[in-house]
């Protein structure tokens, strides 16, 4: 089967950001599969980097339009995104074009343009398309403050719902998702959940994380960790005003980490000047040393801001956590809550409650036993229900059934 595959963000293990679209494309070509990735030019290639290579097997082609790098995204203006987003629609859109005929379309949103180039594709060469939504747009960025014009909020509906009818399959990665492409008029017999998946043979309690302890200080404490992008979805205010907290409590046995960049991270480092309890870190490597900062960790938050339709994201960084063997620390009600709750894998706190995080942490730092029955639970729901080749494996099967329809 010929895959022609649309993501934006395109991203492997040598990176730090999400890298599901990597992962499950370098599967279904050890199943025998072709697959053709367009994607945003990497940064990192320079003015003169190919235009296209072969990873793992995979045939990427990069627009020279947008951007693939996620979080410096996040860093710039709204305007300026939607900019980069509709210029890669557009570059990708003629790349797709001039494409052989693949047997089936695969386009991960967001950004929700990626939906321009996949139709395209789908009427040129007459493949079926299965559409993933990892966010819901236009209704994330309407939430977030970051698509205010009435006009372009209609025209990326009508966008959203175009997609959708057109789509043979949707594939979304929560149940929340799920609800809201049905609500927007898909049957429901037509949209799979398969969320984003845990690495297990990448994170794990097992994995030498000397260096990060070494790093961390030969005092003991009690490390919370948060891995990710700072932008304004992750509002990590409330863990600098949770840390703040701890210090006026006079509790000194607790330290928190924060790894990642964004848009936020500079606002957030001057409102945590003078805190001692607080260490801000640079992402510098691959993903690997996510996993060396999640095995140091006594527990790994997974952030949000109080804004509801966040609470139906599905964060590689909470799988991340999972498949570490450590406790997750959640903020958002639904789907995430019940995970962690449900399997007594973690525990959560109300969103924007920076004390209520600060109890969440010293409950669990006074639980030592409670901590490592979590952090077995936790793995063991990583590999029972996160494993990245079993979500491969389901969204293959969406594929084959949409290329066979």
């Amino acid at each position: 089967m010929r895959i022609l595959y649309l993501h934006q963000f395109f991203m492997t293990r040598d990176g730090v950001g999400g890298t599901r679209s990597y992962e499950f494309a370098r599967r279904f070509v050890a199943q025998g599969h072709e697959v053709t990735m367009v994607t945003a030019r990497d940064a990192s290639a320079g003015p003169d980097g190919p235009s296209r290579r072969v990873i793992d097997g995979i045939d990427v082609v990069e627009v020279k339009a947008g951007y693939s790098d996620y979080p410096r995204g996040t860093a710039m203006a709204y305007p300026q995104r939607m900019l980069a987003f509709a210029q890669f629609a557009l570059a990708s859109a003629a790349a797709v074009m001039r494409s052989p005929r693949p047997d089936v379309i695969l386009a991960t949103s967001p950004p929700l343009p990626v939906a321009v180039p996949a139709l395209l594709a789908r009427r040129r060469h007459r493949a079926p398309l299965v559409f993933e939504v990892r966010d819901l747009w236009p209704e994330a960025p309407r939430q977030m403050g970051a698509l205010r014009n009435p006009v372009a909020l209609a025209l990326a509906r009508r966008l959203e719902r175009l997609a959708y009818r057109k789509a043979a399959h949707v594939i979304a990665l929560s149940p929340g998702m799920a609800d809201g492409v049905v609500g927007a008029g898909k049957p429901a017999g037509q949209v799979s959940m398969i969320p984003n998946a845990a690495d297990l043979d990448l994170f794990s309690p097992a994995v030498d994380a000397s260096e990060w302890l070494e790093r961390l200080g030969t005092e003991r404490r009690f490390v919370c960790s948060y891995f990710g992008t700072m932008g304004e979805a992750n509002d990590l205010t409330v863990v600098v005003e949770a840390a703040r907290e701890l210090e006026a409590r006079g509790e000194n046995g607790v330290l928190f980490v924060l790894h990642g960049r964004g848009k936020r991270r500079p606002v957030l480092e001057e409102m945590a000047v003078g805190l001692d309890n607080l260490l801000f870190s640079d992402p510098v490597g691959d993903k690997g040393e996510v996993a060396r900062l999640a095995a140091a960790s006594d527990a790994c938050m997974t952030v949000y801001a109080d804004v509801p339709v966040l609470y139906t994201c599905s964060p590689n960084k909470l799988f991340d956590t999972f498949a570490a063997g450590r406790p997750a620390i959640v903020n958002t009600p639904g789907w995430l809550r019940e995970l962690v709750q449900e399997n007594d894998a973690g525990v959560y706190a109300r969103p924007g409650d920076p004390v209520a995080l600060a109890d969440a942490v010293l409950r669990l730092r006074d639980d030592p036993e409670g901590v490592e029955r979590m952090g077995a639970n936790a793995r063991r729901l990583a590999e029972e229900r996160f494993a990245r080749d079993d979500l491969a494996g389901q969204v293959l099967a969406v594929l084959e059934g949409a290329a066979g329809g």
